[in-house]
């Protein structure tokens, strides 16, 4: 992987503005309309990962869609998500989401995939110990584990949940495998965690089309896809800030854009970017001028 440049000075003005960011920004007050209120409901860690396994599945398209999504699936799942998946017969969890859709996803889709967690729950008892036993005390991230925990989850599945479970194989960003690992890995006021033996050191930064956009105006990235390699040269980046937690700022950073009192131009300093840092900041297709190979200086001023 090709190691991020970032100088010295532009890495502690970095930091500096991202603290304020999170200190502004990282507070559940500012959490709704986000899928991961969902899992604030669940204090059982065996109904919490479900439920955050769920709303990640699910995340993609309007965030109230997804929302409405979540909520349908849930208010379903009784008593608990995980006595729903361990009790209920597998004739009965087909049945219930015969015809769920969200979006692209089928209920015959998703209920493959809610097959195949009721398979890992009874092999492994837990989805953190299926997860668990695909990690590697050696890497540098958990790319490995996400690409054994799909794997897994996809075999157990009797039929293929599809775009619902991605593949790290195919070279995806897996954001929202991603997302899911923050909710569980990482505990702030934001993200609930409960997964406490896996490092967040090792997390890897959900990227997604406005992910991607801000991490190109910070001077992250030249990539022009959103793919994992993107993902991966991001994490590096954010790692040499915050080392023992590279996704810290993930959910601060995506307010930018998405809420009215959280302006990208303001927080990049607008009046002092270049022409091609502002065509970024208003969505224009990027042009860095830049090889990927070569050292990529931080734009802050």
């Amino acid at each position: 992987m090709k190691q991020v440049f970032i100088p010295e000075r532009h890495e502690l003005i970095m930091k500096e503005k991202l603290e304020d960011l999170y200190l502004q920004y990282n507070r559940r007050e500012f959490v709704p309309p986000d899928p991961l209120a969902c899992l604030y409901d669940y204090r059982d860690l065996r109904d919490r990962e479900i439920v955050a396994l769920v709303a990640s599945s699910l995340a993609y398209g309007r965030v109230t869609q997804i929302v409405k999504s979540v909520s349908h699936v849930l208010a379903r799942m009784k008593p608990t998500p995980y006595a729903f998946l361990k009790n209920g017969s597998c004739e009965t969890i087909s049945e219930t989401f015969s015809h769920f859709r969200h979006r692209f996803a089928a209920g015959r889709q998703f209920s493959a995939m809610l097959l195949g967690l009721k398979k890992i729950l009874k092999t492994y008892g837990s989805l953190n110990a299926c997860f668990v036993s695909g990690l590697d005390d050696g890497s540098d991230t958990v790319l490995e584990a996400v690409t054994a925990f799909t794997k897994a989850l996809t075999q157990a599945s009797p039929e293929s949940p599809g775009h619902l479970i991605p593949s790290p194989q195919k070279g995806s960003a897996c954001k929202r495998l991603h997302l899911f690992l923050r909710w569980m890995v990482r505990q702030d006021d934001v993200d609930p965690g409960g997964w406490h033996n896996v490092p967040p050191s090792t997390l890897i930064v959900p990227v997604d089309v406005h992910m991607h956009r801000i991490c190109l105006c910070l001077g992250l990235t030249a990539r022009k896809q959103a793919n994992q390699a993107t993902a991966l040269e991001i994490t590096e980046g954010f790692r040499a800030v915050a080392p023992r937690d590279p996704v810290k700022y993930d959910f601060a950073l995506t307010r930018l854009g998405i809420r009215d009192d959280c302006d990208m131009g303001a927080f990049l300093d607008k009046q002092q970017r270049t022409p091609t840092e502002r065509r970024l900041i208003g969505g224009a297709a990027p042009d860095l001028g830049r090889s990927r190979d070569d050292p990529i200086p931080l734009p802050f001023r």
